[in-house]
């Protein structure tokens, strides 16, 4: 009995240090990446939303990708092109055997998008900087204004994986249970509950407050610690198993335009190794939509009460 439950014992200490080394995989710390700015190989892009936060200082040797024009196109609402995606990285300095290191403001949120569109284009070896630009500034770690362009680089993107996207149909289908599939709203209790539209102070509204039938509540900030970072792999899987998304049927992720919703899609998809895909049409579509359920728990349907 002794033997077995060493045994036992031993191949959950093994699948945890697997998992932990997954995770490994697409997050650094800032201690890696101020340790290994130098490397060559290593292309630090920064994603962030707020204006003026590149240009006032930020990770040195890092380019910018500015979410609004360069990871978006703006007339189709859409992720960017393929082949305008591929030069963007090129003038970035990304190669083929470049590891790229995505940090950025607000929690790492439009990091995490520019993460997800780097993993529909197929592009090896990403990583989110752990706490992004939050925890690098509180650290006091180097910060600079200079801006340096780097030597082209050579990637060739050639695939495009659709699964890591769904659309209004997919999200449509799930809520009337047609499909069986997991909806994960990331959005605040309020937001969820149909209490507000969306958070103060944004542009992006839909006309109708609520939720997607059939959606669990995991509001994103319940993924993080204190500093930013990405909570412990065995307690994230906790948390979301709590309200039943336990990997066991593939999920879609949304919030209010798919960037929040994204940072849930990273932890669900590259720390846990869920299958998972963005709605980035998110509420600001569906909430919009005509003839979608709703479930709106305030009574604040078109605006009322």
């Amino acid at each position: 009995m002794k033997t077995l439950r060493a045994l036992f014992a031993s191949v959950a200490l093994l699948a945890s240090q697997s998992v932990l080394a997954a995770a490994s995989d697409y997050l650094v710390s800032t201690d890696w990446l101020e340790k290994n700015l130098n490397d060559p190989k290593i292309r630090v892009i920064e994603v962030s939303v707020n204006p003026g936060v590149y240009e006032r200082g930020h990770i040195p040797g890092a380019v910018n990708f500015v979410w609004h024009t360069d990871l978006v196109d703006r007339v189709r609402r859409d992720i960017v092109a393929k082949d305008d995606f591929q030069q963007l990285l090129r003038n970035a300095g990304v190669s083929k055997d470049s590891t790229v290191i995505l940090y950025g403001d607000t929690n790492n949120w439009f990091a995490a998008w520019g993460a997800w569109v780097f993993d529909i284009y197929g592009v090896p070896n990403v990583k989110l900087l752990d706490g992004g630009r939050k925890k690098w500034a509180a650290e006091n770690r180097p910060l600079s204004a200079v801006v340096k362009q780097p030597a082209p680089g050579d990637i060739e993107i050639t695939t495009v994986n659709h699964k890591l996207r769904a659309r209004l149909p997919d999200v449509v289908a799930a809520a009337e249970k047609k499909v069986d599939v997991a909806l994960v709203d990331i959005r605040s209790p309020d937001e969820y509950q149909g209490k507000v539209f969306a958070p103060p102070g944004v542009q992006e509204l839909s006309i109708r407050a609520g939720h997607v039938p059939g959606a669990v509540n995991v509001p994103w900030g319940e993924a993080v610690a204190a500093d930013g970072t990405f909570k412990p792999v065995e307690e994230l899987r906790k948390i979301y198993a709590a309200k039943g998304i336990d990997g066991s049927k593939p999920i879609i992720t949304y919030c209010r335009i798919g960037e929040r919703s994204s940072h849930t899609w990273f932890a669900l998809s590259k720390l846990l190794g869920y299958e998972v895909a963005n709605y980035d049409g998110s509420w600001t579509e569906y909430g919009n939509a005509v003839g979608v359920p709703i479930v709106n728990l305030a009574g604040t349907v078109w605006g009322g009460k």
